[in-house]
């Protein structure tokens, strides 16, 4: 299980003072947990955040005991990239969650390797529900069965493990595999050479037209 060191925080503390000490400032919470602030090592949130992501279960290690909880959100500096604050949710003991999981696409498609299907992958992450103690990282597919064109993998098709249920649609299609595109080459279109005439002959009649218009003007001025 993936714990983490927690430390009341003092909220006089300026955020940008708790950062420049080498920690993340935080804050837990629930729904029958109030709301209060702490401070994390930075270097062990990191490791921790990689592994866990925003589903999987962390154990709060604080002054007032343990907190079984997730990460819920994590503020991003847009220019470092670096987490500048995070927010850690506490599960109600006893009770089952409802969490977003990441799906990992794995195996080898027939269809695409041997038919140049394209995979379309329609769902990247799935509503499940469990105990805190049952929620697994992400939700594994195995593409392998997608072996012609319009095959599918549908929710009820996922190996879910023990005590964790599907909260999604079971019709739900969560990956399937199109046929490649046939690319038609445009024919281009017969050049009309009657039209052409006609245009220019209708030119050669304007021009001589305004001839004639310029010509009888001239004649009487002359007069």
């Amino acid at each position: 299980m993936l714990t983490l060191k927690a430390d009341i925080r003092n909220t006089s503390t300026k955020p940008a003072d708790v950062r420049k000490a080498g920690q993340i400032p935080a804050v837990f919470y629930g729904k029958k947990e109030a709301s209060t602030p702490i401070s994390i090592p930075k270097i062990d949130f990191l490791k921790v955040w990689k592994e866990a992501g925003e589903s999987s279960v962390i154990t709060l290690n604080t002054p007032d005991g343990e907190k079984e909880t997730f990460i819920k959100d994590v503020d991003i500096d847009p220019v470092s990239g670096a987490p500048r604050h995070a927010d850690f949710y506490v599960f109600e003991a006893g009770h089952k969650v409802e969490v977003s999981l990441p799906i990992e696409f794995e195996g080898v498609s027939p269809a695409v390797k041997d038919l140049g299907g394209t995979l379309v992958k329609v769902l990247y992450e799935i509503n499940v529900e469990a105990m805190p103690k049952d929620l697994p990282h992400n939700i594994i597919v195995d593409i392998s069965t997608l072996a012609q064109f319009g095959d599918q993998i549908l929710a009820q098709d996922l190996i879910l493990p023990t005590g964790v249920e599907l909260k999604i649609d079971s019709e739900d299609v969560v990956a399937t595999v199109s046929a490649p595109r046939e690319e038609k080459e445009e024919e281009a279109a017969p050049i009309d050479l009657e039209s052409i005439k006609v245009e220019k002959k209708g030119k050669d009649e304007d021009a001589e037209g305004e001839g004639e218009a310029a010509e009888s003007e001239e004649k009487k001025e002359d007069k």
